[in-house]
């Protein structure tokens, strides 16, 4: 194995190991917006790429880094590889930034790195296919490109899963973006795909920019599934704390209308409690 791609394997590995065993270090290196807006901690653009929800979904990213990261190595260098991959993480982050900067969120994975190697790999190793199972036969590259954008900005809209694919898609794009910026010339070997992968590209990020939390779906439906290049996300969570917030707010209410003696025993007790869930002391 190549020394790059074996050494972001092995790292993430072993901080994904370390995260397991320390829920202190899992929360510390997750995607959080409120840590990275409000106390700096820009770091977590990166660090989320370094931990996994379990061992499948580690070893569904690690799979797909290897397959298409040690080509990319071979042919193009190790600084290509590791410029591609790390822009396509930080690129994957900036835009579920975007998207959830109002909101309590957290996530993690290196899929969004993954996705840019994978499309990176599209335009720098042409004619290249791209197999999944139970296909017998590989996809054209191109079309996995764009089947790839269009399924990750309608999975997105419907928010039915516990997969982040804002991250998914932002990593993809910037893995595009790098790979033809470091070699131009493959734009013109291929001047119709890049230009519908782009234009496609562009299309749904304006779209996500101008309303990114639109759903198609009528409701929410949460739960993990275990599925490949994902970047888990906290959308479970979310949804519980922002009802004992809603819940606060309307006991709050109450008693800036009525003082405390509006409230009964059991709605003081309630609003001690979920003010300890949601503040709890350090």
């Amino acid at each position: 194995m190549l020394p790059v791609t074996a050494s972001v394997l092995i790292i993430t590995a072993v901080v994904t190991f370390l995260a397991f065993k320390r829920p202190d270090l899992k929360e510390r290196l997750m995607f959080k917006p409120t840590e990275i807006l409000r106390d700096h901690q820009y770091d977590r653009l990166f660090t989320s790429g370094l931990i996994h929800a379990d061992w499948m979904h580690f070893l569904f990213n690690a799979y797909s880094f290897y397959n298409f990261g040690q080509n990319i190595e071979l042919i193009y260098g190790a600084k290509t590889l590791l410029l591609i991959y790390l822009s396509s993480i930080l690129g994957g982050s900036l835009l579920s930034l975007l998207i959830h900067r109002h909101h309590e969120y957290k996530a993690r994975g290196a899929s969004g790195g993954v996705c840019g190697v994978i499309f990176a790999s599209i335009f720098l190793l042409p004619g290249s296919s791209i197999m999944m199972f139970p296909l017998p036969i590989g996809i054209p590259a191109y079309l996995y490109a764009i089947g790839f954008l269009v399924f990750s900005y309608i999975s997105h809209r419907r928010q039915k899963d516990n997969i982040g694919h804002d991250a998914h898609l932002g990593g993809a794009i910037i893995g595009l973006l790098v790979a033809t910026a470091l070699y131009p010339e493959l734009i013109f070997a291929a001047p119709w795909m890049f230009t519908s992968v782009l234009v496609l590209s562009v299309v749904f990020l304006v779209l996500l920019i101008r309303d990114p939390l639109h759903l198609l779906a009528s409701g929410f439906e949460f739960g993990e599934r275990h599925k490949g290049n994902v970047r888990y996300q906290g959308y479970d969570e979310t949804n519980a704390r922002n009802q004992k917030i809603k819940e606060i707010d309307r006991l709050l209410d109450k008693v800036a209308k009525g003082g405390m003696k509006s409230l009964s025993n059991s709605e003081r007790k309630k609003l001690e409690q979920l003010s300890r869930e949601i503040h709890p002391k350090k």
